[in-house]
């Protein structure tokens, strides 16, 4: 089985437009497109198709997306028969994908395939941004949010840092356990925070959240 080295919270593919709903040129994908997206994601991942099943994945495209330049949000499979086969397709390859999702999310296949995090409290395991989420649904945010819920990850230098996909909250560090640390620190902070607000059955699954996220693989 695949295991996802670099995961984000959100969307995994670009929104696309529900079946029957008016085009929305140049912003989402229409049905057909976002199902292609979905089979290609699956496929980044590490799915490997049969040659068989490649070639109707080449095809698809050749009607689709045959440059990158191509204006989404307009182009449908002209064959209806086609069209069902690349949703059933589709389907196939979110069913492959959903069990790569880390302890504490699931994959859902909505406008786009997001990575979300499972809000049961009961859970053998709580992820840091469930906890957040449902803070947030209460009207609380909290100054330790942003680290508790950050991954460790190593920079092309070989510092270490504490973040999301697209900030770096904390470092540099020397190691990767220090850059934990940091984070663990952080998660220390925001169950302090949230019994001072109040929620304490959001503080009180603090030892079952979800282990620190590091990526193994180093790029220096």
């Amino acid at each position: 089985m695949t295991v996802l080295e670099r995961w984000h919270v959100g969307p995994w593919t670009t929104s696309g437009t529900a079946v029957g709903a008016p085009l929305d040129p140049g912003r989402r994908r229409t049905p057909d497109e976002l199902n292609f997206d979905v089979v290609g994601l699956a496929r980044i991942l590490g799915r490997r198709l049969d040659g068989r099943a490649e070639l109707q994945v080449r095809l698809w495209q050749n009607e689709l997306r045959p440059t990158h330049t191509r204006l989404v949000g307009v182009h449908t499979l002209a064959d209806p028969a086609n069209a069902e086969l690349l949703r059933q397709t589709a389907l196939e390859a979110f069913d492959w994908l959903s069990p790569l999702a880390p302890d504490g999310y699931e994959f859902v296949l909505t406008d786009a395939v997001r990575l979300q995090p499972k809000l049961d409290l009961t859970a053998e395991v709580v992820a840091v941004d469930a906890v957040i989420h449902l803070a947030a649904d209460r009207g609380d945010t909290y100054p330790a949010d942003r680290l508790a819920a950050s991954h460790v990850r190593q920079s092309p230098t070989g510092d270490w840092y504490a973040g999301n996909a697209v900030c770096n909250w904390s470092g540099p560090y020397p190691s990767a356990e220090e850059a934990v640390a940091a984070v663990r620190a952080a998660r220390v902070e925001l169950a302090d925070q949230l019994h001072e607000g109040g929620h304490d059955d959001l503080a009180n699954t603090q030892p079952r959240w979800n282990p620190v996220p590091v990526e193994q693989t180093a790029t220096v």
